[in-house]
């Protein structure tokens, strides 16, 4: 019999994060109540027919492509700080490339900043 499409779903995203699908997760585990076994990360699968936040990715890559650009979806919430952050696993390498660029830059500047404002000193 094959196996259920969730469970590959899991396997799938256990695999990506480097960790191990929790066959017994939710309330009857007794290692973590995620769906992955994981040292740093507690993840929840979800498979559905749709996701509404799916189909803002998908009209927000159509606009990307257009532009040759990465589609990235910032979900925010009033009241709320932060944000939360939705990729598409094939683009999640380059994302993460883009923000480490970004906070090495942003400490580039604090940095030549700190060193400016001594030199007036």
């Amino acid at each position: 019999m094959p196996d259920k499409a969730w469970k590959n779903r899991e396997r799938l995203v256990s695999r990506f994060f480097g960790g191990v699908r929790n066959a017994l997760s939710g309330i009857n585990s007794k290692v973590t109540h995620s769906d992955v076994i994981h040292d740093k990360l507690f993840i929840e699968c979800k498979l559905r027919a749709k996701h509404s936040a799916v189909k803002l990715w998908d009209e927000t890559k159509v606009l990307a492509d257009k532009e040759k650009k990465t589609p990235v979806i910032a979900l925010c919430e009033k009241n709320r700080p932060g944000f939360w952050i939705m990729v598409h696993s094939d683009d999640f390498e380059k994302v993460s490339e883009e923000i480490d660029i970004n906070n090495n830059s942003e400490e580039i500047d604090i940095n030549n900043n700190k060193d400016k404002k001594e030199e007036e000193d």
